[in-house]
């Protein structure tokens, strides 16, 4: 099918008979879920990617056609938040093609489109993101230091970044920063983060290092609790735990100097799984039920089998009946070696 001719016959997920929505057996409703496009990046990270990293042969990735039944599927069947990801997702070709078809399922059962981003190429897109209906967006975002940032992007540069975040928030977009904690890099730069963001009215979230993928360094040397984070930064701020909640895992509290929000992700010292609603598509089609688990579906080759939604939509509810009660991330400490041997980058991040 022609990138030009992408939506048609699934453009309104209300056509015909509603499917019932996805309840996993605990459950939990799936309302959230989180889409790979590409496990391609402009960055390599240190904690995310090896530095020669293989990436996936094009064939093997979901064309944006297929991509869009997936979610449109997904819709129908009561997710109401689809977080586009990657990899970098504004890095695959034509993407603002499924943006703008997605976008259009907004208020048709999709409450929210937004996507998690390096920032990159935000000022490429940012007003065509808006126009899009996207309203807010996660960007990563783990020094204020040019060269901590080149170091730990590889090539990475600062200044893009920021400014594809004036670009995203001239356009009318909100942003929420994203901020690995690691150990011996960025430690010390909590509360200037803390700072930054909360000056240009954006929330910030400090996530937990998590052990995905084979990458170049030793993960137990970066590790970094975020109880021992919040402990520093409570010797600065004062912190009050919020009702606050989103469709993700964070937990937040109020910064009582800067009257922002921060979040904290704990998928190793805090087990966040029992309020689970969502689950995650990578560039493949293959649907993973939880981060920390192993256990796939494979909806590439249902969709590319069968052009009959029924099949589609009995594949995911198989895959979400397996759906576990919770990850169990642990690092090989002897071995050095990931929980999970997939990548963030094609996963999802």
């Amino acid at each position: 099918m022609a990138l030009e001719n992408i939506t048609s016959r699934r453009t309104d997920v209300h056509a015909g008979t509603r499917p019932e929505g996805l309840a996993d057996p605990f459950d939990r409703a799936i309302t959230y879920l989180r889409v790979s496009v590409t496990d391609r990046c402009d960055f390599r990270c240190t904690y995310c990617m090896a530095e020669n990293m293989t990436f996936l042969p094009r064939k093997e990735l979901l064309t944006l056609d297929e991509l869009e039944r997936v979610c449109a599927a997904f819709i129908a069947k009561g997710v109401r938040k689809v977080r586009l990801t990657g990899g970098e997702p504004l890095v695959r070709k034509n993407i603002m093609l499924l943006v703008r078809n997605l976008g259009r399922q907004i208020g048709k059962g999709l409450d929210e489109l937004t996507l998690t981003t390096n920032g990159s190429q935000l000022r490429r897109y940012a007003d065509e993101l808006f126009e899009c209906g996207v309203r807010r967006i996660n960007v990563s975002l783990d020094t204020l230091d040019p060269d901590k940032f080149r170091k730990i992007t590889r090539g990475g540069n600062l200044s893009e970044v920021i400014q594809g975040l004036d670009a995203a928030q001239k356009a009318g977009i909100s942003i929420k920063l994203n901020v690995v904690a690691l150990n011996g890099v960025n430690e010390p730069e909590m509360a200037s983060l803390i700072r930054f963001a909360h000056g240009r009215e954006m929330d910030l979230t400090i996530i937990e290092t998590m052990p995905l993928g084979e990458i170049d360094e030793d993960r137990t040397e970066r590790y970094l609790p975020l109880s021992k984070v919040r402990s520093d930064l409570e010797k600065q701020f004062s912190l009050r735990d919020l009702d606050y909640r989103t469709p993700g895992p964070a937990r937040y509290v109020r910064v009582g100097e800067t009257n922002g929000r921060l979040g904290f992700i704990t998928p190793m010292t805090h087990n966040f799984c029992e309020s689970c609603n969502r689950v995650r598509i990578t560039c493949t089609g293959t649907l993973y039920m939880c981060l920390g688990q192993a256990d796939a579906a494979d909806l590439r080759s249902v969709i590319r089998t069968s052009d009959d939604d029924a099949t589609l939509y009995a594949a995911i509810d198989e895959a979400i009946r397996r759906k576990p009660k919770g990850h169990d991330f642990v690092i090989d400490r002897n071995f050095n070696r990931p929980s999970v041997s997939r990548h963030m980058s094609v996963t999802g991040g």
